[in-house]
């Protein structure tokens, strides 16, 4: 796969409350409905959504993507099915004390469960969820160049990573003769927390101007999560998190209203389309089936030079 089929950006569908907040019977609906769209790429971890499920442990998404696949013959034809390994508790209740980590061992073991939950020999890309610097990095990178080599993962990349350990993970990969990680995936929306302020929620990494060079110089495809900051743009009952009070947040706000009404989208589709405009493929987790209708509508709102400037000019 060349680097421009890398970087062609998408709306991404994120599974990560499937089986858990969000019932099998209202995933099911919002995969056909986000399918028969065109969407393609599912998003979701081994460790989804172990905080909110009873039994303490991961697994319940790719389970629900699995059931779907199975309830669906052909189904595996038209998605592709992107996972994680890293923060999957080994014991209950018990994170990130008993988090698998990225061993050879943890890499190999996630991998094959969570093939087994989604029932597929395969998936099209393996995230490393997270950094995990009590293992070498070397090791890492080896076990996720065997999976490729395998098959049972097309493709690999790194999840809130910093930029020069993707690069130095590439450059161990190109030495051991095996798939590099071709991917970077961080939190990243129009507006953005002060600088330098810690983010309250556990194992984010926002995207930095030094991850997208580093993407953008090396071919590499760049994902964004909490793109749309959990509703805070449209639900009166969504507040922005205190880390997002700041002057610039209300600036680029009154931008959005403006720009919304220009282009007569909605504002969570004008953020959309923001990211998908500078080659970002935005996660949109949803809970409803008239979300993913509304996400997958973003991919026709054009934004002009004009609009792109103004929120530049106010960010």
């Amino acid at each position: 796969m060349n680097s421009a089929n890398h970087t062609n950006p998408q709306i991404v569908l994120g599974t990560m409350a499937f089986g858990t907040q969000v019932d099998a019977a209202t995933s099911f609906a919002i995969l056909d409905s986000f399918v028969d769209g065109g969407g393609a790429w599912l998003d979701t971890a081994n460790c989804y959504s172990f905080w909110a499920d009873p039994s303490g442990l991961g697994g319940a998404s790719e389970r629900v993507i699995g059931a779907w696949l199975r309830a669906r013959p052909g189904a595996r034809a038209s998605v592709r099915i992107a996972t994680k390994v890293r923060q999957n508790p080994l014991v209950p209740h018990s994170w990130p004390q008993s988090a698998e980590g990225l061993s050879a061992r943890a890499v190999h073991a996630g991998m094959a469960e969570s093939l087994e939950r989604l029932g597929t020999d395969h998936v099209d890309l393996l995230w490393a969820h997270a950094e995990d610097r009590t293992v070498p990095l070397e090791e890492t990178v080896g076990a996720f160049g065997e999976l490729v080599a395998r098959g049972t993962a097309l493709r690999v990349g790194a999840a809130n990573h910093t930029a020069w350990r993707v690069e130095r993970a590439r450059s161990l990969a190109r030495q051991q003769g095996v798939e590099p990680w071709t991917a970077l995936q961080l939190r990243h929306s129009l507006v953005h927390p002060r600088p330098f302020t810690p983010l309250p929620e556990g194992g984010h990494r926002l995207l930095t101007p030094e991850d997208l060079d580093l993407a953008r110089a090396e071919g590499l495809a760049v994902w964004a999560y909490s793109s749309l900051v959990w509703g805070a743009y449209t639900r009166p009952d969504k507040q922005f998190p205190d880390t997002y009070d700041h002057p610039g947040t209300a600036r680029v706000l009154t931008v959005l209203d403006e720009v919304a009404k220009e282009v007569s989208a909605t504002k969570n589709q004008v953020v959309l389309a923001w990211l998908l405009q500078q080659g970002i493929s935005p996660i949109v987790g949803v809970s409803r089936v008239v979300h993913a209708e509304e996400a997958l509508a973003a991919r026709d709102v054009r934004l002009t030079e004009d609009h792109l400037d103004r929120f530049e000019a106010v960010r």
